[in-house]
């Protein structure tokens, strides 16, 4: 097996991955109702964050692969995408390099709710205001890198896509579903940040959610096309 075939099958595992771990990790941390993005939280969540610390763990270390494979991606693609456009290949390293930073800073900050948890806890009956204002923030991070990293991602996927589409290393259908899918989702971004989306727009996210797994198959068992890599 060729160095360009074991690529083609580590990124797909790695697409799997960064799609799968945030979605795995809704499980452990379902127990402790946090409040991300609008969603209703738990008044009490210091308390049942405390109590629950394993399955925090649990939930930050999924969030922890997936910001090991969003930063690896781009790392094994960059020596094949630079062969079809060098300027756009690193500017799809950095959309993604920036999005592995706000993936780790979000990780940081449910560790150190949990750790503002324990001392909620150890405190006894503390004034609770200065707890509930620290992990408002925490929570507000948390928010807030997700919007960012959402933003550095779609961001990427169009060039990427582009990429694929122009050097012909999947068939075009493929990367072309990939440009418009992408597209089709940051344009909804502006909607999010301000609050003004309706829980039904999360339907527009299925097209691109839907090929990358598409794509990650397709480099698993295929690969790249062996005649665009050689070009």
């Amino acid at each position: 097996m060729d160095s360009n075939r074991k690529t083609a099958i580590i990124v797909g595992v790695l697409f799997i991955v960064a799609t799968a771990a945030p979605i795995l990790s809704v499980v452990p941390l379902g127990v402790v109702p946090l409040g991300f993005l609008g969603s209703e939280g738990d008044p009490d969540y210091l308390t049942a964050v405390s109590a629950n610390e394993n399955q925090v763990l649990i939930g930050a270390l999924l969030w922890l692969a997936m910001t090991a494979s969003v930063v690896a991606i781009p790392i094994l693609m960059f020596p094949i995408l630079k062969k079809h456009g060098e300027s756009l290949a690193l500017g799809y390293v950095g959309a993604r390099m920036f999005e592995g930073f706000f993936d780790a800073v979000n990780v940081i900050s449910l560790l150190l709710l949990l750790s503002l948890g324990r001392e909620f806890v150890d405190a006894g009956a503390p004034a609770a205001s200065y707890f509930q204002t620290s992990g408002a923030l925490l929570l507000a991070v948390i928010d807030w890198g997700s919007l960012l990293l959402d933003l550095a991602w779609l961001l990427s996927v169009p060039v990427f896509s582009y990429l694929l589409y122009k050097s012909t290393l999947i068939p075009r259908w493929l990367s072309g579903w990939g440009l418009v899918g992408g597209t089709l989702w940051l344009a909804t971004w502006p909607v999010r940040m301000f609050g003004l989306s309706p829980p039904s727009i999360e339907i527009l996210a299925l097209p691109i959610a839907a090929q990358e797994m598409i794509l990650a198959g397709w480099l698993i068992v295929k690969g790249f096309n062996s005649s665009a890599i050689a070009s």
